[in-house]
């Protein structure tokens, strides 16, 4: 079964294509796989996978989760920032 990865920010700019199809197996491949094979079909993504945000169908997803069929998996990297001023 083959799921759409979506890249986004630098992971478009690392990957070298915003949006990409793997294969996996429907219902066994988890998310953590998923950026294992990610890992090696673009290199460049390897080292910024491990803190990787994933959404899957939309829904922010976890390394143990399963993928379920035709799903949308999309990839952010980590996002940080913010204020630490006093209100």
């Amino acid at each position: 079964m083959k799921v759409r990865i979506l890249f986004f920010a630098t992971f478009k700019d690392q990957a070298g294509v915003k949006e990409t199809t793997l294969e996996i197996v429907e219902g066994v491949t988890t998310v953590s796989e998923l950026k294992q094979s990610l890992a090696r079909e673009f290199p460049g993504l390897a080292a910024g996978l491990n803190s990787a945000l994933v959404s899957v169908n939309r829904e922010f997803a976890f390394d143990e989760e399963a993928i379920p069929a035709e799903a949308e998996v999309a990839i952010f990297p980590p996002v940080s920032g913010g204020s630490n001023e006093d209100c």
